[in-house]
């Protein structure tokens, strides 16, 4: 061996051991900060998350959601799976010129594969490029950091056919079509000779190792850690109904505090969800406090916590989070965090007058706990900015769970803080008197009774006797005005169906979904046992209820406390729908209406309830349904979720009018909703745009109500 081929091969050993060590040092820094979370028990079900993996991460499920994109990501994809290969088959090449991959004939193969996916690959770097600084679509971030990954592709795929061409015209090998873009570099450059090809082959040889081991270091280091975190995070994903909260165990007396109002206290799936993030904007896109103006955008809160974790894991542990040190600790740790209002003043607090730190100063603002998680990372008006809608989550292509995280730091401003919006707490202060929000007397909760006319009757529990289904009126069905409606056309509609079923009256109690949303985990708890054990007691064998938070407190939430799963819990959509597939229920009178459907978030992407309001709607002759842009999963809140039905908007525009704004490019004369807090939102959205004269709102059983003849409304 020669002098130069020991040099190559010790410049080759000690580039990529010094560049494994670095990304090794980074990857065991993230995973000790991640460790740092609360062991979280998650049931196994291996199955059943091998698959879910294999429909995200090689299907692509989620990421098709964007079509454009995500054929994008795809060829991306899979064409890096090719593409190691072909890295592993240059460097057999540089380091051993006369071999190659032992694929024997195949090989040939092989080379034509590689060369058609680096031509796609640089095809999609190129509609990257135009999708985020020509296009500018505004979920994107712009500046030089997401432009260096795309250099990063591009030098790879460039340098790889520069090498390969180099290496033919050095070989004297003629043109292949097996080869057909190397070869045609080739034939364009052959005048500069073997020897000069030689040459730059091992420049290109070299150019490529050393974006590849750059690029193996800075991933990790950059939003791109989703390559080696996402799959992870994918597999581990929470199981079971989505958007359940998990139990706070109240009666921990070893417990500091309850909820989340330090980093470490979330899980570590939490955690590897901020290490996770693809920073693809998908969630603020579609976020209603975000599109309205408010200050919350779900893909900043994870960045702001990702960050955060970065640096407070650097304090804890003592170990450097960014490697090389003078490569990435001064550019990194001025972005940390700072961009939030009250991060500023934190970096005043630590001397930094500009309100940005140095690396090390960061790490001894941690080390002296002066940076709160809550008020200086993630503001309180962030967080209540949340209607809990998941939308962020339904659209997040590495199953980042923003909502539980929200949840977990609002349960800590309420329970160990004290902290609430006044409105907050007056609404739950009433639920804890009366139960209800509006603090009116218990003993008026079956008042809606009064409104039943022509024969119609609600059977008490006592009366009934022996009945099939409990009908859970709920807060909003038995106060409100609007939502009395409501109810009485499914009581109409189940004595004309002749259903079994009874009500509690005044001994119902509220469903805790309210107080659970904002943060009151000990008065929901409190509401659930209570309405277990009535359930219990009355031998419930079947509720009905027209509002989907009940419906998911019920069928998702309560069975941790005790509920029976021999209890079958319907939303009265599905229980409609079924009725009329059974025949029990026939609509004959014709409404004609050009009727838009919005999909209530707790009914669609907390339970998957799609199809059945709409098999009811279609069944209703003359009902011409049309959809909103924005339908089905991907629906935008009605903006009374997670509570915020009781606290005022006072940031940007209201959820509410945006929401109907959609409902009214379709130019429906009916909106139908299948719950109670969205009818009163959209009926409030049609009076703000002065249009409640062209476009009326119903409840899907009022609108069936008046296709069977038996109408309240």
């Amino acid at each position: 061996m020669t002098g130069w081929a020991w040099l190559h091969w010790i410049g080759f050993v000690v580039a990529v051991g010094y560049a494994v060590f670095l990304f090794s040092h980074v990857m065991y820094s993230r995973y000790l900060f991640i460790r740092l979370g609360r062991e979280e028990t998650e049931e196994a079900r291996t199955g059943e998350r091998f698959r879910e993996l294999a429909v995200q991460m090689l299907g692509h499920r989620t990421l098709m959601k964007d079509r454009r994109s995500g054929w994008m990501h795809f060829v991306m994809f899979y064409g890096f799976i090719v593409l190691q290969f072909g890295a592993l088959d240059l460097l057999i090449r540089g380091l051993a010129p006369e071999h190659h991959l032992p694929l024997g004939r195949g090989y040939r193969y092989f080379v034509l594969l590689q060369e058609i996916t680096i031509v796609l690959i640089l095809l999609a770097v190129g509609y990257a490029f135009y999708r985020r600084y020509i296009e500018k679509l505004k979920r994107l971030k712009r500046g030089w950091k997401p432009a260096v990954v795309l250099l990063f592709i591009t030098g790879l795929m460039l340098s790889l056919l520069l090498t390969e061409s180099m290496r033919a015209i050095w070989k004297g090998e003629p043109f292949s079509v097996y080869s057909p873009v190397s070869s045609t570099i080739a034939a364009w450059t052959g005048g500069i000779g073997p020897g000069a090809a030689e040459l730059l082959f091992y420049l290109f040889w070299w150019l490529h190792l050393l974006i590849l081991l750059a690029f193996l270091v800075y991933v990790p280091q950059s939003k791109h850690a989703h390559l080696l975190f996402a799959p992870f995070n994918l597999f581990w994903r929470t199981q079971g109904p989505p958007g359940k909260l998990k139990p706070i165990d109240l009666e921990d007396e070893t417990a500091e505090e309850f909820g989340v109002g330090r980093i470490e206290r979330f899980t570590r799936n939490q955690l590897l969800d901020l290490y996770s993030c693809v920073e693809c904007g998908r969630c603020t896109n579609v976020c209603p406090a975000s599109t309205t103006g408010k200050m919350l955008s779900p893909m900043e809160l994870i960045v702001k916590l990702r960050d955060h974790l970065t640096v407070r894991g650097a304090a804890i542990t003592s170990r450097t989070p960014w490697m090389p040190a003078f490569a990435f600790a001064n550019s990194e740790a001025n972005r940390v965090a700072l961009s939030s209002r009250s991060m500023a003043e934190a970096g005043s607090r630590t001397g930094a007058g500009s309100g940005r730190m140095k690396a090390a100063e960061m790490v001894k603002a941690e080390s002296d706990s002066e940076v709160n998680l809550i008020g200086d990372v993630i503001t309180e008006e962030e967080l209540w900015a949340c209607t809990t809608c998941r939308n962020c989550e339904d659209q997040c292509p590495v199953a980042n769970e923003h909502v539980r995280m929200i949840m977990d730091m609002r349960r800590y401003l309420a329970l160990t803080e004290g902290k609430l919006p006044s409105e907050a707490g007056r609404t739950l202060n009433n639920i804890e008197r009366q139960g209800n929000p509006w603090g009116i007397h218990r003993r008026e909760r079956s008042g809606w009774m009064s409104g039943l006319v022509d024969g119609d009757h609600a059977p008490s529990i006592e009366e009934a006797g022996e009945f099939d289904y409990l009908f859970f009126v709920g807060s909003m069905g038995s106060y409100d005005k609007r939502s009395m409606k409501i109810t009485r056309s499914m009581i109409r509609i189940m004595n004309e169906a002749g259903i079994s079923f009874a009500v509690l009256g005044n001994e119902e109690g509220n469903s805790g979904d309210t107080a659970r949303r904002l943060g009151n985990e000990y008065l929901f708890q409190e509401l659930a046992r209570s309405n277990i054990e009535l359930f219990h007691q009355y031998k419930v064998k079947k509720i009905i209820t027209i509002d989907p938070h009940a419906y998911h407190s019920f069928k998702n939430e309560y069975p941790d406390f005790g509920l029976s799963p021999r209890i079958e819990v319907y939303h009265h959509t599905e229980i409609l729908a079924l009725w009329i597939q059974e025949g029990r229920i026939v609509p004959t009178q014709s409404l004609e209406e050009r009727v838009t459907y919005h999909d209530s978030c707790y009914l669609g992407r907390y339970n998957g309830v799609y199809d059945a309001p709409r098999i009811v709607l279609s069944a209703i002759p003359g009902v011409k349904l049309v959809e909103m842009e924005r339908s089905g999963n991907n629906s935008m809140c009605c903006g009374a979720g997670g509570g915020l039905m009781w606290l005022e908007e006072r940031e940007g525009t209201r959820v509410n009018v945006e929401r109907t704004k959609q409902a009214a490019a379709v130019q429906p004369t009916v909106i139908a909703s299948a719950c109670p807090y969205c009818l009163t939102m959209l009926g409030d959205g049609t009076k703000a745009l002065g249009k409640e004269d062209e476009m009326a709102t119903y409840d899907i059983a009022e609108l069936l109500a008046m296709s069977i003849g038996k109408s309240y409304s």
